[in-house]
């Protein structure tokens, strides 16, 4: 009777399995999905928020001038009688075309690089500890950075031209590849890519390690909102320190078609610089502006993303209660 019960039972089971597999899988492609559009938000409200910052950067990154807090507000100010209030957010088009799917990638395979990484160590489910914290992060950045180099690069060059050289992004391209050659587009890959390892991956560890922290000595399992701009502010204060010179190297060979310099390596790139300008005042030109910059936008993209992935996993779950 009992083998009877059994045979009956295969095809129920079978559905059963079948029914959990295809539920597992529709939500993750749900997580994948959301983290991919809570991603996409976050960069492209962090980097709108800091633009003119950032071009103010990126134009003494490129240029022998020395910076200041003075010098800074100065070229800010003459931008704006020059070019209008808008010119402030020249190449933020450019930017946006880039940091959407950047961001929507660095944080899409941040998650799901944290999960393997889990799943490899035994910490399913719970917190990583700090080293797999670390690769999470700076895997997801490598990832991101490897995927939509070209873009970073059209953006730094529409950020240092005047509008009459480059009418829009395609119009960038066409003439570099025409002018400069398509490997043009991938110049200042290495130091890119270098860079964002400890950057990335600092900037995730001290985030998710904060937010540990903070509920562990709390008994909340979430932060609020403030707190979180809090933790993401540090993580872009900590890891844009660690990664600054390569990312003025990067700018350098990126720009290298239009100002009139030729830098054929990191290390050539690095000596002609620190010869020129010296070591403080050339790698690390633009980084008190940074110290501004980089922890508000940070603080932006992590708060958005994970305030974003809240509302979508709630919106979700009150679509299944209905059902």
């Amino acid at each position: 009777m009992s083998c009877g019960r059994n045979v009956n039972n295969k095809p129920l089971l079978a559905f059963v399995t079948l029914n959990n597999a295809l539920f597992q899988e529709t939500r993750e492609k749900k997580n994948v999905l959301n983290s991919l559009m809570s991603g996409a938000l976050a960069g492209a409200v962090a980097k709108t928020a800091v633009a003119p910052l950032d071009r103010t950067k990126i134009m003494f990154q490129v240029s022998s001038k020395r910076f200041s807090a003075k010098e800074a507000y100065r070229l800010i100010y003459r931008t704006y009688l020059n070019e209008g209030l808008w010119s402030l957010w020249r190449g933020n088009s450019a930017t946006m075309v880039r940091v959407i799917p950047y961001a929507a990638i660095q944080f899409c395979a941040h998650e799901e690089y944290k999960q393997l990484l889990g799943s490899y160590y035994g910490f399913q489910g719970k917190a990583l500890t700090p080293f797999p914290r670390f690769i999470a992060g700076s895997l997801a950045g490598t990832t991101a950075a490897m995927l939509t180099y070209p873009l970073d690069m059209v953006r730094a060059r529409m950020a240092v031209t005047p509008k009459e050289m480059y009418s829009n992004i395609v119009h960038v391209f066409i003439r570099i590849s025409r002018e400069e050659g398509l490997k043009t587009l991938y110049r200042g890959f290495t130091p890119t890519i270098i860079g964002v390892i400890p950057y990335a991956g600092l900037s995730f560890f001290t985030y998710e390690t904060l937010k540990k922290l903070h509920a562990d000595h709390s008994g909340k399992l979430q932060p609020s909102p403030p707190e979180r701009l809090l933790f993401g502010a540090c993580a872009g204060l900590i890891g844009q320190s660690a990664s600054y010179p390569l990312d003025v190297v990067r700018r350098r060979m990126q720009t290298a078609g239009v100002t009139g310099h030729t830098y054929s390596s990191i290390l050539l790139t690095m000596q002609e610089i620190i010869r020129e300008e010296g070591l403080i005042r050339g790698l690390y030109k633009g980084l008190s502006m940074n110290w501004v910059k980089g922890p508000i936008a940070v603080g932006i993209s992590f708060t958005t993303f994970d305030l974003t992935q809240i509302l979508l996993r709630k919106l979700q779950h009150s679509s299944n209660i209905e059902r």
